[in-house]
């Protein structure tokens, strides 16, 4: 036997960040910034003859199209925000920008790791003094990048309501910031100490750094777009809530993230005294993040009397 709740439960299903147009901006800002900065690292690169002012540049070149596309996936989600199409919005579009972001850092990584060892079999002559000054002054152009992209969220609210489209976008921007500071300190060893070698072993290290950055992103957004259920308080909240009265117990839970901040779950439980879905949701409201509740409600453990909302 099937009951449905008398009350018609309606809402939208726009799950986005609650910063996103902020975020937008300061993305759009941030591409301004890395795209003159790299139109000056390539011509100076060219003029001076450093090969690290070069790459440094072309590598720029990547993260300025990495950030293209976090700008793009802001302006989709938007746009499709109320697209019924899309089953539960397009918060998600946030993390498959990430996760596209994160695979294109993969693969500056391999680029920058293949580019520093040929350099180590073939070093260039460089104009030390002219090169370090650019690179410097792309160090504060980074700098002051991802002063604009930062996340301010609360430590304790961070997990759950973290922009991995931004994200994406802050972890370019350090890698530029990185290989800023491994290209300063091999140009200034070279200058100084005549260690030529230290620029393609500065290369290999920022490399190895931003594949691992391209890793933890890589893991984290593609929890997210495979559903896999990672926020433990969150269920265990829902589990005390639910089971608290000594009688109900939850034989099935799905919860997953629809955006940042937005979390659906869907509840199957047992009890010897059933009472509306909607009861159940109410014990749930205090709960901020749960924008999308399901509740199936079963009378004993063998009964197959539910009620249905």
């Amino acid at each position: 036997m099937k009951v449905h709740g008398m009350k018609t439960w309606s809402h939208e299903h726009v799950f986005l960040s609650a910063t996103q147009l902020t975020n937008a901006r300061r993305t759009w800002l941030v591409i301004a910034l890395t795209a003159t900065m790299m139109v000056l690292e390539i011509a100076s690169g060219f003029i001076f003859g450093s090969m690290a002012l070069l790459a440094d540049g072309w590598h720029m070149a990547s993260h300025a199209a990495a950030l293209g596309i976090s700008a793009v996936g802001y302006s989709f989600a938007r746009r499709h925000a109320s697209d019924k199409r899309f089953s539960f919005g397009t918060g998600k579009i946030s993390e498959l920008a990430g996760y596209s972001s994160a695979l294109l850092l993969a693969l500056i990584a391999l680029l920058m790791a293949y580019e520093s060892v040929r350099r180590l079999f073939s070093p260039v002559v460089i104009k030390f003094d002219e090169a370090i000054a650019v690179a410097v002054l792309g160090l504060l152009v980074n700098l002051a990048s991802a002063f604009i992209l930062r996340e301010r969220h609360a430590e304790h609210d961070h997990e759950h309501h973290t922009d991995h489209n931004l994200r994406a976008a802050y972890l370019h921007v350090l890698a530029d910031a990185l290989t800023s500071i491994l290209a300063i300190v091999a140009l200034t060893t070279g200058r100084f100490l005549g260690w030529v070698w230290m620029d393609p072993l500065m290369g290999i290290v920022g490399a190895v750094v931003i594949a691992r950055w391209s890793y933890g992103l890589t893991r984290d957004t593609g929890s997210i777009l495979l559903d896999i259920d990672i926020n433990t308080p969150l269920t265990e909240n829902i589990r005390q809530r639910l089971e608290s009265d000594g009688d109900s117990r939850i034989i099935d839970l799905h919860l997953w993230r629809l955006g940042p901040g937005h979390f659906a779950v869907i509840i199957s439980l047992t009890t010897n005294n059933p009472h509306s879905p909607s009861y159940y949701k109410e014990q749930l409201s205090e709960i901020r993040e749960l924008r999308h509740i399901t509740v199936e409600v079963n009378t004993g453990l063998d009964s197959r009397t539910e009620l249905h909302i």
